[in-house]
């Protein structure tokens, strides 16, 4: 899809810390959480909540009171008119959601969106499905989380297997996969950390979570990140048998929320002294059965063919890699070379909510290309179901 007016403004788009699963905001409510990170970002950014026209909420993982989600959220951070759409797009949610906020834009409308995308992989709900006519009326039941992860219903496949498909059908090595899974890592230490973390304190939102009565933990940073080797990767064992992709070279599930305001290039300028975010075009895609990590390539293409760029204008690429293998394909297929790809790191290193996966990365591309001062940026990533989905972006004054 094309976009000719729908910007963000430089500095509006933000996460909050990623937390590996069963950490800090194991038993936190995503909603809880997206809440209260945007409450915090908006407030920062001195942008009042009664300005907002519209919310476009994303989850994945069913919680509390999510049924209530957006107009809930919208009410709970002093935005009380506002009401709007809640989009599930598995790992591809973040693009889904700006997508829906910049048609709306596209349209006509001048108001600001807010895209606000949260989940909470730990602690996902056991669903109980009725079945009166079953043996004894057995009900049926679903662990939301881990069957997702355990098994693509119409594939059969798990995602681990996806990578092992695309890694055989693309000959890629055991050591060019650990290779680039060292490369996210150093990046992410030497770049995203440097400075006391100066790259990730423009655009992260810290959070702090109840502990007792009283007390409240500060959480600042990346929880669950491991420190990565080339030994250390060379020892592990494959997650299947003869395989090549190993748990040192695939993402952790993760809780976090991430979010950013979509409005029209003029009110862009507007909000921020620091210049906009045009947004160019987004691309989805599907391809072979249990092939996922392929999905980024004609998603990315899609998007660029949509903005009329040509992958060689692309400044800086970001993208959702649960599997190392993702990248090593893309850039086989691409010709992008792998060391532009995610210079602050990426969801292999930090973890993967699932939904606001994306928007922080997003988020992670525009700084990234603010440092650059300026030019185009891709973002793409694989989603559940054999899917891909991308948006291009353009920095400028």
């Amino acid at each position: 899809m094309r976009f000719e007016r729908a910007a963000i403004p430089i500095g509006f788009a933000w996460s909050s810390p990623f937390a590996r699963w069963q950490g800090p905001f194991a038993e936190v409510s995503s909603l809880d959480l997206a809440s209260s990170v945007t409450q915090q970002a908006l407030e920062d950014r001195g942008l009042p909540p009664a300005e907002l026209a519209g919310i476009v909420l994303g989850w994945t993982v069913p919680q509390p009171g999510s049924f209530y989600g957006a107009p809930t959220v919208a009410a709970r951070i002093g935005a009380i008119g506002v009401t709007g759409p809640m989009i599930a797009q598995a790992c591809a949610t973040s693009v889904a959601c700006l997508q829906a906020a910049a048609s709306s834009v596209e349209s006509g409308e001048e108001g600001l969106q807010l895209v606000c995308v949260a989940d909470r992989t730990s602690n996902g709900p056991h669903m109980v499905f009725p079945a009166p006519s079953s043996p004894g009326g057995t009900p049926r039941h679903e662990d939301w989380v881990m069957e997702s992860f355990r098994r693509d219903p119409w594939a059969g496949k798990s995602m681990v297997e996806t990578a092992e498909r695309v890694a055989a059908d693309a000959g890629l090595t055991r050591e060019e996969i650990d290779q680039v899974a060292l490369l996210r890592y150093e990046q992410y230490r030497d770049r995203a950390l440097a400075h006391d973390r100066a790259f990730q304190r423009r655009y992260m939102v810290p959070v702090e979570v109840p502990r007792g009565r009283r007390a409240h933990d500060l959480i600042d940073g990346d929880i669950g990140v491991h420190e990565t080797t080339a030994d250390g990767l060379r020892a592990l064992e494959p997650v299947v048998p003869g395989g090549v992709v190993t748990y040192g070279a695939q993402t952790h599930p993760a809780d976090g929320a991430a979010g950013m305001i979509v409005t029209s290039a003029g009110r862009a300028r507007a909000l921020s002294a620091d210049g906009i975010v045009r947004i160019l075009g987004t691309g989805v895609a599907r391809v072979g059965k249990a092939e996922m990590p392929k999905a980024p390539v004609p998603a990315a293409r899609a998007a660029l063919d949509a903005a009329s760029i040509k992958i060689a204008e692309v400044a800086a690429v970001s993208t959702h890699n649960p599997f190392a293998v993702n990248d090593v394909y893309f850039s086989r297929e691409t010709g992008y070379p792998l060391e532009r790809m995610n210079e602050h790191g990426s969801s292999l290193v930090y973890g993967h909510p699932q939904g606001p996966t994306g928007a922080r990365l997003i988020a992670e591309l525009i700084e990234a290309l603010r440092d650059r001062g300026g030019g185009i940026g891709l973002f793409t990533g694989c989603a559940a179901g054999d899917t891909g989905a991308a948006v291009v972006v353009r920095v400028e004054d």
